[in-house]
């Protein structure tokens, strides 16, 4: 069987909003019967592209990633809805019935992902359909997907199978996935977004002035034990990215044959940028 994917690739998002603004624009003002009521103009946001910085000036980066009804084949809003008022489609797309679910404002919390919005004045629960209105009429994409300046959104239409080698291959996650929900909205680079760093600048006097340190070797410990090995670049700047937060204690140790070898102790929460690391002469 067939079935409909997205794949959002967190590295390639630069917030542009246009997947948000394809989303009000087709549906701000439109009801599509069967599929969903309009939308209100203001205060929902079916496409929701989340921001979170990390680090500290001058080590700062920035992710943006979008979010969405996930499609899940194993959807808590349908064990949530009455009457039948939430189906999962044999493509794989979730619909909530404008009609049947009016007055049901529990599929709201029953979303694990907060990606159900309540319209007050319809007094109907609503969702990105994955633009299913337009895809039965035979386009061949959301237009989310057709809006994003970067190619940070792209569908795979599919088998499962298909699907779980293309993760497989790519590297692909999806969100708490140990809710077991197994949503078919897929993550690429997602670790920008959710795990930490930790980095630092290398510095040493040489003849006579403080200059960057290129070379050095930077072993990350954690409990005893090396998890990584970094050498400084050319601006004396070392980065362990893809780290847990709140994951506890972590040692970097720094070593080059012109200095002293100096080691810094931390207890990760979220990012840490060590700051400058002055190294001494032998």
């Amino acid at each position: 069987m067939m079935k409909w994917n997205l794949i959002v690739d967190v590295a390639r998002c630069h917030n542009s909003q246009n997947c948000y603004l394809s989303v009000v624009d087709e549906y701000a003002g439109n009801e599509y019967p069967g599929y969903t009521a309009e939308m209100p103009l203001h205060g929902h946001k079916w496409i929701d592209v989340l921001k979170r910085e990390r680090g500290a000036a001058p080590m700062v980066d920035v992710a943006y990633m979008p979010t969405m009804c996930n499609h899940c084949d194993d959807a808590p809003c349908i064990a949530a809805a009455e009457n039948g008022a939430v189906k999962k489609r044999d493509d794989g797309i979730v619909l909530i019935d404008p009609v049947k679910a009016k007055g049901q404002k529990q599929l709201v919390d029953a979303c694990p992902y907060g990606a159900i919005w309540w319209n007050e004045e319809s007094q109907v629960p609503q969702h990105w359909n994955f633009d299913a209105h337009l895809l039965d009429r035979g386009w061949k994409q959301p237009r989310c997907v057709q809006a994003c300046p970067t190619g940070a959104l792209r569908t795979v239409f599919t088998g499962d199978e298909e699907m779980a080698v293309i993760a497989k291959r790519d590297g692909l996650e999806v969100r708490a996935e140990e809710l077991g929900t197994r949503p078919r909205v897929y993550y690429r680079n997602m670790d920008l977004y959710e795990k930490c760093f930790i980095g630092g600048s290398i510095a040493g006097m040489v003849d006579g002035k403080e200059e960057c340190i290129s070379g050095a070797v930077v072993t990350l410990n954690k409990d005893g034990t090396k998890i990584a090995e970094q050498v400084s670049d050319g601006f004396g700047d070392f980065k362990f990215d893809g780290l847990d937060p709140d994951s506890g204690a972590y040692t970097a140790e720094i070593l080059h044959p012109g200095f002293q070898s100096v080691s810094e102790t931390v207890t990760l929460g979220t990012t840490v940028y060590l700051g400058l690391i002055s190294l001494g002469a032998r």
